[in-house]
């Protein structure tokens, strides 16, 4: 199971798993072998497998949607001063640490990657040494030295850059350190990166059944006759929203070619993906636009009524 990135719209995706778990009368972590997220996805990943202390977990896919109601405004919130001193966002990160922090303390608490209920992988971008990094459970059971805490794993994915400052992870027991950012930065939609992990896993496995769930794909045209003479500063924004849906769709394309119905006709790959008409940004954590995200996930549960139930009766067997 893969969860893309997108900030407050991971609202769309938790409710989905939510309806996963409503038809099963499973949990989502006993359901899948693997579950990979980015950024708001690896924080769903990492809360439908923080253990309990009784072998069960700790949250559900329904209690994670409504963590972004309860805790969005904590997340995505800024002092006047803070808006005064860091000239709206022109010199230092959007937003303030502080509140992220308090929300992942409280829900992770003390947990480790090594304690994650079944195998996790998250992904986040190493500044210093510039290349991709993965948290991954697996290899935080098999060595200490790459088990971190729930709470910096969770920090780290969700580090994107210009709304929250790279995340700094001490090595226990050493001077060295990790500087880490979300890794939408290169895998938005993680799902191949999902894929692969399980091919590498289990290399004898040649039966996969991948379920990949978006926070929303922006269909914006942008008009020829508009954007022809645009400048570095009219290009900024729409430029990263077309490299994140340029990323997502390629990915989807490669597994759908990838993970085709075979002769027995079964489906190998889902993905529910909703179109979303309107700009929303990623912190945009006003009652309205909360509003408009559970409409949107409840539209996508609608759309894919027939794909859900076929894929709940595939994951109950």
């Amino acid at each position: 199971m893969s969860v893309d990135g997108g900030g407050i719209r991971g609202i769309i995706p938790a409710m989905v798993l939510a309806e996963i778990e409503k038809r099963t009368g499973r949990s989502i972590s006993s359901l899948f072998h693997l579950m990979a997220g980015t950024s708001t996805g690896g924080v769903i990943v990492l809360g439908l497998t923080k253990p309990n202390g009784k072998g069960k977990p700790q949250y559900s896919a329904a209690e994670l949607a409504g963590l972004y109601e309860e805790k969005g405004k904590v997340i995505f919130s800024r002092s006047c001063w803070y808006r005064f001193t860091s000239l709206g966002r022109w010199a230092d990160d959007k937003y303030p640490v502080q509140g992220i922090l308090e929300t992942f303390q409280e829900y992770f608490g003390t947990s480790r990657l090594k304690d994650a209920l079944n195998d996790v992988l998250l992904t986040a971008y190493e500044i210093e040494l510039r290349c991709p990094f993965f948290f991954r459970s697996s290899r935080a059971k098999n060595n200490p030295y790459y088990d971190f805490s729930m709470k910096d794993a969770a920090m780290a994915t969700s580090a994107a850059p210009t709304y929250f400052e790279p995340c700094k992870i001490k090595i226990e027991n050493s001077t060295d350190y990790y500087a880490l950012i979300d890794g939408g930065v290169y895998a938005n939609n993680p799902a191949m990166c999902a894929y692969v992990e399980a091919h590498w896993t289990q290399p004898d496995s040649g039966d996969h059944l991948l379920v990949s769930i978006g926070t929303g794909e922006q269909k914006l045209p942008l008009p020829y006759d508009k954007v022809k003479n645009w400048g570095l500063a009219q290009w900024a924004q729409p430029l990263m929203n077309i490299i994140f849906d340029g990323v997502n769709d390629t990915v989807d394309y490669q597994l759908r070619r990838l993970l085709h119905p075979e002769k027995d006709g079964i489906c190998r790959y889902y993905r529910f993906q909703p179109e979303i008409k309107d700009e929303i940004s990623l912190d945009d954590t006003s009652d309205e636009n909360i509003r408009r995200l559970k409409k949107a996930g409840r539209a996508l549960i609608r759309e894919h009524h027939e794909d859900l139930e076929t894929l709940c009766h595939q994951l109950m067997r």
